[in-house]
């Protein structure tokens, strides 16, 4: 087994474990945590494919900004409130999810298996190699995917803007419903009282 292997198993492993957290922890703040160890496994894939540029891109921008605004979000709106996780709002949403996973799996095996069968090489094999990372990914970048990367940064600043709002307005209502006579006081430790 050579030291590629060994990379991309570390690699893989992190980003499985990490993955699986973001869906089985029910603390929102250990979600995030390991949203933000996926994009790290993620990280050292490109580095194993030698796209320096997107693993670099991959912890500044997605592991440094956005899980952070993931969190500031996440701690804006609270982390007090539990849940009821056995509640479904859409009945069969679970045997839905669970056939869609089951799918998805079927459809990778038989993508690997036929990839493999045929031998034919990637559709990443056939760029030039002469051309850089960077001037390849700004390209796409900026004539195919120009739309879906300017439409993608609206919807983040959307999502911040609306997560904003919600948690001002909730905090309002709170502190509108209490009368001024029941509003609690805040209590002093024994410590930082004043002596004669």
């Amino acid at each position: 087994m050579g030291v590629e292997q060994v990379v991309f198993i570390i690699g893989a492993l992190i980003c499985l474990c990490g993955a699986a957290g973001v869906i089985g922890f029910r603390n929102p703040v250990h979600c995030a945590l390991s949203l933000v160890a996926t994009l790290f496994g993620i990280a050292v894939l490109f580095i194993a494919l030698e796209a320096e540029f997107l693993a670099a891109v991959q912890i500044i921008v997605y592991a440094g900004a956005i899980v952070v605004m993931f969190l500031f979000v996440i701690m804006l709106l609270g982390v007090d409130q539990t849940d009821d996780i056995g509640f479904e709002p859409l009945k069969g949403q679970r045997p839905a999810a669970i056939v869609a996973g089951a799918l998805l799996v079927v459809g990778l095996i038989a993508i690997i298996l036929l990839g493999a069968a045929t031998g034919e090489p990637s559709a990443t094999a056939k760029v030039e190699p002469l051309v850089p990372n960077v001037e390849q990914l700004a390209r796409s970048l900026f004539t195919d995917y120009l739309y879906a990367f300017e439409i993608t940064s609206v919807l983040l600043v959307i999502a911040v803007v609306g997560a904003v709002s919600l948690a001002r307005h909730r905090r309002d209502a709170f502190i509108d419903e209490l009368p001024h006579d029941e509003i609690p006081e805040p209590e002093v430790a024994p410590s930082d009282e004043v002596t004669a």
